[in-house]
């Protein structure tokens, strides 16, 4: 029905137009209540009771608990997992980022460099006052103020094979976002002999890539798809062939998105399936790989 402004300035026009709003108003208002309801719907009962979770922590995380895949269940093992980040730079900050602002419960985080000033063209956490200090004391500072019911646990200090054998026991689940193949090798080694899971990221110029290891002894290490250091040149760190300023918060937010599924259960995960992002032609290929049977690092497994 279409009303003139002759019309609305009557009574009967200024009228209508009220109750209008007040319909408006009312269907907003039953919206809301039913959001609210399918949240608490999603929560079981002793949870809350029990206080897993705060109110607050229950509207925080609403639009997680909304989802089917989530739910109340899923939060809750978010809340009580625990996770280690390798790596503060490029890649760990959105990781870092997303995986608090999701609600994994105890973040570790792992790295020796300082905040530079070339590191702020991509590394989203920091900003000029964080100049010269330890990345993961600033990235502690930074996470608290974005999520307080997590916890964050700060080590300054380069991951070593004996470093990670004592680390990685404490956690759940391992991410790898650092920028060099040594630590790469270190973090799969360990990760395949202690059973963890391991979400590993690089990025290089304008490409990127993703993969889940060690799922199942059935599935591929990191090992078996790079048994070696790449030659040099063909596969250059930041410092050494730049990077696309938001090509690390394209593939850091797929790496938190695995770390979340496989945290709660939903979806697939990227198993024996390398992800790769090419930023300048907008391409995403996803590779089909196979564990190695003759890899040095995970054969035994696959045997025992």
């Amino acid at each position: 029905m279409d009303i003139t402004f002759d019309q609305i300035v009557t009574p009967q026009g200024a009228f209508l137009v009220g109750l209008i709003c007040v319909i408006y108003l009312y269907i907003r208002v039953l919206r809301r209540m039913s959001a609210e309801n399918r949240i608490k719907l999603a929560i079981p009962t002793e949870e809350v009771s029990n206080s897993t979770m705060s109110e607050t922590e229950v509207e925080r995380y609403s639009r997680h608990i909304m989802l089917r895949e989530i739910g109340g269940q899923g939060q809750s093992k978010l809340r009580k997992a625990k996770v280690l980040v390798i790596g503060a730079g490029g890649l760990g900050s959105p990781v870092l980022s997303y995986l608090a602002a999701a609600g994994v419960g105890t973040i570790g985080v792992i790295d020796d460099d300082a905040v530079s000033l070339s590191n702020l063209q991509r590394q989203v956490l920091f900003d000029e006052d964080h100049l010269g200090h330890p990345k993961v004391f600033a990235v502690k500072d930074k996470i608290k103020k974005l999520n307080p019911f997590i916890e964050i646990l700060p080590f300054n200090r380069r991951l070593t094979e004996a470093e990670a054998e004592v680390l990685f026991v404490e956690f759940d689940l391992i991410i790898d976002g650092s920028d060099n193949f040594l630590t790469r090798k270190i973090s799969n080694l360990v990760c395949v002999k202690l059973k963890k899971p391991l979400v590993s990221g690089a990025i290089s110029q304008w490409e990127g890539q993703i993969s889940f290891f060690n799922e199942t002894k059935d599935s591929a290490c990191y090992s078996c798809i790079f048994p070696v250091e790449p030659v040099d040149g063909l596969a250059p760190n930041c410092a050494e062939g730049g990077v696309m300023g938001a090509l690390p918060g394209i593939v850091g937010s797929v790496m938190a998105s695995e770390v979340i599924k496989k945290i709660t259960g939903a979806g697939e995960n990227l198993t024996n399936k390398l992800l790769i992002f090419n930023a300048l032609n907008n391409e995403f290929s996803n590779i089909n790989i196979q564990k190695n049977l003759n890899c040095e690092i995970c054969k035994e497994r696959h045997e025992a």
